[in-house]
């Protein structure tokens, strides 16, 4: 049996199961105490779009996205993030058995990986996952959807509109639930980065997917692109649930990144 080990854990996230745990009902408890608008917790989506940096850093912004997820009890989970470390042609998709995780391990559907890969030319270059951007949402899968599959694609060089077809046969099994990985910008003043993730924002809750591509610098613009075309075609509506920056947790506004939550349902 292959393993997808977990790379990132105590770097990214904390490494110990009881620490996670702790932190995401922390979060919990200032969600039910402070959101001003608690329906969007009752929200059930086909697919979230959330941040992957250090936990300490966005995992509050993801965490609301994953709770409102679990909602929709889904069967498996695929998780679709870009690839920092190596070049990348095209989307890989995980052919291990399973994935790790301090929570426990989760199931890959590899039948349906091998799919995946036969129907839309995608394919399986191991090195590139041992990727932070689709690993660090494995552990909210687990706590808030602990016996739902998994799937992990990572892209690189990729075509939106060609991802956004493999978005659309996912989101045609109405058991399967999508999460699209991205930070916004990276190390501008609060001014500047506010200023450039506000046209991300804009265009994910718009759902003009063009947008994107007038200031917009997500880092995994690609999956966002290819979501917002699925969504569009499949007449999902868009919910933001958080936005903030590193500066909410370092306090340091000279440079920070931007991360946001959005549900589609």
């Amino acid at each position: 049996m292959s393993i997808r080990k977990d790379a990132v854990a105590g770097q990214f996230y904390p490494a110990q199961k009881d620490e996670i745990i702790e932190m995401l009902q922390h979060y919990n408890t200032i969600v039910d105490e402070a959101l001003q608008d608690a329906s969007v917790l009752d929200l059930s989506p086909r697919a979230i779009i959330v941040p992957h940096a250090g936990y300490i850093y966005s995992a509050f912004t993801a965490n609301i996205a994953f709770r409102v997820l679990q909602n929709s009890h889904p069967k498996r989970v695929v998780v679709i993030g870009p690839s920092h470390r190596v070049y990348l042609e095209s989307t890989s998709v995980a052919l291990f058995d399973r994935f790790e995780t301090p929570l426990g391990d989760l199931s890959i559907d590899t039948s349906l990986a091998k799919e995946l890969i036969e129907k839309f030319g995608l394919h399986f270059q191991p090195d590139a996952h041992a990727e932070h951007s689709t690993e660090v949402e494995m552990p909210f899968v687990k706590y808030y959807m602990p016996d739902a599959t998994v799937l992990e694609l990572v892209y690189g060089k990729e075509d939106p509109s060609k991802l956004a077809k493999v978005i659309e046969y996912l989101l045609d099994d109405k058991e399967t639930a999508l999460v699209i990985s991205t930070d916004l910008s990276h190390y501008y003043d609060i001014e500047k980065a506010k200023r450039l993730d506000s046209i991300c924002l804009d265009a994910v809750a718009k759902i003009k997917p063009k947008e994107l591509h007038q200031g917009c610098e997500a880092c995994g613009k690609i999956g966002v692109e290819a979501l917002l075309l699925a969504a569009k075609n499949r007449e999902l509506k868009p919910t933001l649930l958080d936005y903030r920056t590193s500066a909410d947790a370092s306090a340091d506004k000279s440079q920070v990144v931007g991360y946001m939550s959005a549900a589609f349902s």
